[in-house]
């Protein structure tokens, strides 16, 4: 999928998550596993947790076109990160060699 952000896009390879994969998302797996995608039905100022997470990863909320509408990283065993604003998706980038650039487009060059 392709992602937007500050009027510029990447391409972000993503996993769209079941229902049952939206209670555990990337709880207890490792920092090469795949990107995440979860969507919603209605707009939603969406909570995750680290828990059972055991590395950092960016949560990344979209909106329907895909726009970033706020991202965070989220360090391992947080109790609650929120979004600043109501999106349709989530994606969970586990910040690793693979998504370097889809993090350094985020954040910046060298800013993690």
């Amino acid at each position: 999928m392709k992602i937007y952000f500050n009027s510029k896009g990447i391409t972000v390879p993503v996993k769209k998550v079941s229902e049952f994969g939206k209670f555990s998302g990337l709880m207890f797996k490792g920092k090469n596993t795949e990107n995440l995608l979860f969507e919603f039905r209605n707009w939603k100022t969406a909570g995750i947790h680290s828990f059972f997470v055991f590395f950092s990863f960016a949560a990344v909320w979209l909106d329907k076109k895909n726009n970033v509408v706020d991202f965070e990283v989220v360090r391992p065993f947080r109790f609650l990160v929120n979004s600043k604003k109501p999106s349709t998706k989530l994606v969970e980038l586990p910040i690793n060699y693979e998504n370097r650039e889809i993090i350094e487009f985020l954040v910046g060059k060298g800013k993690i």
